[in-house]
């Protein structure tokens, strides 16, 4: 199976470093794009890059594997996904949403922002108007994103943490039956998440039912904390029919 995963906010492909070889060694292809104005060019365009722009690039990586394949989003890579789904619905199995914000038509993820009322992120935001970019204050890293991580984790998350393009948060989504609501959507909770709280991510469920819904107790970074239980659940979802 082709799974692409793809990266939330700050963050890059590195992420998911130890979660790449455990899929690839369940025999799946795995496909880890960093989005524009991340990883190593994450200076370029920077605040003006958009919804669109994200969900182009990873179109282009869709368009270029030989077969479907299953998306897995974290958090605000969710908006990128469903997206994608409205512009790929043929090349897609189904779209995996990771404590990601899975969205209705017409939603935007800074309204999610005032609601997640216990959320560390809102409370340790920093939005840039001259760069049109956002960051999370270095203090709130381990609380908010790292709570159950080791500290090379952190330390490697603090290295690479990159500004956020601010306005793919502030758009609001374009999605419709036919083609988006055609993908089956999976959602994997993470019971600990301080960025996207638990109360959140229950929320967007009941708005938005999934073909599974799959719990792992961790905190928003599983990638880091608890690899194996994350590549065993995404293996499960991608043996889904």
């Amino acid at each position: 199976m082709n799974i692409v995963l793809l990266h939330g906010s700050w963050h890059g492909a590195w992420c998911w470093h130890k979660v790449v070889p455990l899929l690839q060694a369940r025999g799946h292809q795995v496909h880890v794009p960093n989005l524009p104005a991340h990883g190593r060019h994450w200076r370029v365009a920077r605040g003006r890059t958009t919804l669109s722009a994200m969900a182009a690039h990873v179109c282009r990586v869709l368009d270029a594997l030989d077969g479907p394949a299953l998306i897995v989003a974290h958090s605000r890579g969710g908006i990128v996904a469903s997206t994608v789904a409205e512009l790929r619905h043929h090349k897609l199995v189904g779209v995996t949403y990771l404590a990601a914000y899975m969205l209705r038509h017409g939603e935007r993820v800074t309204d999610f922002f005032r609601q997640d009322k216990t959320s560390l992120v809102a409370r340790h935001i920093h939005v840039s108007r001259s760069t049109l970019t956002d960051q999370l204050a270095p203090e709130a890293y381990r609380p908010a994103l790292y709570a159950d991580c080791s500290d090379a984790d952190v330390a490697l998350a603090q290295a690479l943490l990159t500004p956020e393009p601010s306005l793919p948060a502030l758009t609001r989504l374009a999605l419709t039956a036919p083609r988006y609501g055609s993908v089956p959507r999976h959602y994997i909770e993470l019971t600990q998440d301080r960025a996207v709280t638990i109360e959140l991510q229950r929320k967007m469920i009941a708005a938005s039912p999934c073909a599974t819904v799959s719990s792992i107790e961790a905190s928003h970074s599983a990638y880091f904390s608890q690899p194996q239980r994350l590549a065993d659940t995404v293996h499960q979802i991608a043996g889904f029919r």
